[in-house]
């Protein structure tokens, strides 16, 4: 009776989220103290019982219950334990259950950390996160119900799809759905001042820490999503435009516009209904990406014929949420005001406006190539793919001006600001940018392209801005003999902004040299002869069967040289038993200036001695990852700050009179 028991957690789960979702809202509204106080221990118990629904799952995939439609469907008793319980969210009905366990977790840590906030402002806040858990249960319960019974009872499950075989799908769908159900929470709060009229800045101060937990996590959720992509597709690239991607990266976008409006909201008091559009955008991206990835919509716009209830239900939802959230928006926004007074150009208010806008656009661009083939095959019945000739032309304008500007908003001075001013903060700064691409474009002449050198230098100049504010704001300390001291004294949340902004220097950097100095060759070599690519020379040592749990492969021997310097890479092809599906996994040799990649392909003759294989040698790869981990670990440090802890809800002075401020 375990699956019932599941059936039945959600069902009391969904019952708990509606008092969640009416009750604290009225009561906040009426001033009914006794309502209000309803909402905390709802969403204790609400969680408790969307836990224990998921514990349930757990417990048929480690039991291999069969007899669970799902459970069949996505198992196989050769598979591994660590895959057996991960294939929780191998599936649809899986990660939906997962999308509403997190939403549950993300609405219970709201109540516990923001017992000093006002007692009404949290009752609405955790009354909107009810009734965005009241549609996910819904959804669960009948459409996408991971506990419906398989009569009669399977022997054998299907096994989980080879491709989500890896230790990168263990954690990365987790940390992406942390991202992902993350952003409810800024929205939450941005929908609970709309509805209750308290639009200063207050509500910007308490949302910061929750935006940069959901981008953290959004973004080390984008990381092994691109890791597994580079080492378990077999194509050697680490990142593609494919839709899947675009649907976790657009809400990332919006939502690192929203963390910079935020900032200016909480400090100034200005930007007020600009940061509450963001959130509510960031959200409704977070849903139209899960849904789109989910609900099968990205392999055909007519799969919603196959299951029209899903379907309907998804755009209704959708709609639902949208419509809702910007007709509050409009209602409230004409009242809002910009807040904050008058700023100079360049200021640093009017430098992160414009890098907002530029964020903003190029997510729009990158939503329009990801829904334009599925309209286009709605409307006219035709099919074509929008893949990265597309988004390098539209995308890649708007960004390579936010980074430039990246640099100059580091250090600029709040509300004034001149040219003369950042010139002497930067000067030192562009001219080592300048002398060190230009270095690069001697040394390596004939081999690297304009648009390298362009990528490089902004790189290279979001760094060593970021470094040029670090030093003019810690050297002054250190003259004087302080300097400890006045390390020591620095808040968390300068410390994360110092680390986010070098790590996208250094990302940026390493994409462009990976991309533009990579050497790749598609090749055939028969054991015993070698190859090469690069100033690499591989040979084929010879081949030998390996039997995995639940797959036969055959592994190459490569015998890699580079000069008096060689090593073994031991790249595979293997065959899934049950799926009959083949998967090549690759071999890495990393190493900090560059990976050496190796795939096999397909054998050329029976005899499986000769076999075609992709050859890649790509420059400064692993730096990717570093920078893309120093983003996140950014927003780590910046979560560390006392001001962002319970209790210190100060509003700066300069920030004071909007708080006051209340929508009659």
């Amino acid at each position: 009776m375990m699956a019932e028991l599941g059936v039945f957690a959600l069902v009391l789960a969904l019952i708990v989220a509606l008092v969640q979702a009416t009750l604290p809202l009225l009561g906040a509204q009426w001033g009914i103290a006794a309502w209000v106080r309803l909402a905390r221990p709802a969403a204790a118990l609400q969680c408790l019982l969307s836990l224990l629904a998921a514990g349930v799952l757990f417990w048929c995939f480690g039991t291999q219950d069969y007899s669970v439609l799902y459970v069949a469907a996505n198992s196989h008793s050769d598979l591994p334990m660590i895959y057996k319980l991960t294939a929780f969210w191998g599936g649809h009905e899986g990660s939906m259950l997962l999308w509403q366990v997190l939403l549950a977790c993300w609405s219970v840590a709201v109540a516990w950390r923001s017992r000093a906030l006002p007692a009404d402002f949290v009752a609405r806040v955790l009354a909107v996160l009810g009734w965005v858990s009241v549609g996910f249960l819904l959804f669960v319960l009948f459409l996408s119900n991971p506990f419906l019974r398989l009569v009669p009872a399977a022997l054998e499950g299907k096994d989980l799809n080879p491709l989500l075989q890896d230790p990168g799908m263990v954690f990365h769908p987790p940390l992406l759905y942390m991202g992902y159900v993350g952003f409810v929470v800024p929205f939450a709060f941005a929908l609970a001042a709309l509805i209750s009229g308290e639009l200063g800045a207050a509500w910007a101060r308490w949302s910061r820490s929750w935006t940069l937990a959901a981008w953290g996590f959004l973004t080390l959720g984008i990381l092994l999503g691109s890791a597994w992509a580079y080492y378990v597709l077999g194509w050697g690239g680490w990142w593609f435009w494919d839709p899947v991607e675009n649907a976790s990266f657009m809400p990332w976008l919006v939502g690192t516009a929203l963390l910079h409006s935020l900032i200016v909201t909480d400090q100034r008091g200005a930007f007020r209904s600009w940061s509450a559009l963001l959130a509510i955008c960031a959200f409704s991206l977070c849903l139209l990406g899960t849904f789109l990835v989910r609900s099968g919509v990205l392999t055909s716009v007519h799969a919603f014929a196959v299951d029209p209830g899903r379907g309907l239900f998804i755009l209704c939802f959708i709609v639902a949420v949208v419509g809702v959230s910007l007709w509050l928006y409009a209602w409230r926004a004409p009242e809002l005001g910009t807040g904050g007074g008058q700023f100079a150009l360049l200021s640093r208010e009017t430098l992160l406006l414009v890098n907002n806008v530029l964020f903003c656009a190029a997510a729009l661009a990158v939503l329009i190539g990801t829904l334009y083939p599925l309209a286009l095959d709605v409307l006219r019945n035709e099919k074509i793919s929008v893949g990265p000739p597309y988004f390098e032309a539209v995308f890649l304008p708007l960004v390579l001006p936010a980074l430039a500007l990246m640099g100059c908003g580091t250090v600029a001075r709040w509300k004034q600001g001149s040219g003369r001013e950042l010139w002497q903060r930067l000067r030192v700064a562009l001219v080592l940018t300048v002398v060190g691409v230009a270095v690069l474009g001697l040394t390596q002449a004939g081999s690297i392209t304009p648009v390298t050198l362009l990528g490089v230098a902004l790189g290279l100049w979001c760094l060593l801005s970021t470094l040029a504010h670090a030093v003019q704001r810690l050297l002054p300390a250190v003259r004087q003999g302080a300097g400890w001291q006045r390390v020591a004294r620095q808040p968390w949340g300068w410390w994360g902004t110092v680390m986010a902004h070098a790590g996208v220097g250094v990302f940026v950097m390493a994409v462009s040299l990976a991309n533009g100095l990579e050497t790749k060759r598609e090749t055939h070599v028969a054991q015993g002869q070698s190859v090469e690519a690069g100033r690499y020379r591989f040979t084929l040592v010879g081949l030998s069967s390996v039997e995995g749990p639940n797959y036969d492969a055959q592994r190459a021997h490569f015998r890699v040289s580079d000069g008096d310097q060689s090593w073994d890479m031991y790249p595979e092809k293997r065959a899934y038993r049950v799926q009959t599906m083949g998967l090549s996994q690759a071999a890495i040799d990393s190493r900090w200036t560059r990976d050496v990649f190796i795939a096999l392909g397909e054998p050329l003759d029976e005899t499986g001695q000769a076999w075609t294989v992709r050859l890649q040698v790509k420059p400064w790869m692993e730096w990717i990852w570093m920078g893309t981990f120093m983003m996140a670990l950014g927003a780590g440090l910046s979560l560390l700050d006392k001001r962002f802890r319970t209790g210190r809800q100060r509003v700066p002075r300069a920030a004071r009179s909007a708080v006051a401020h209340k929508v009659a």
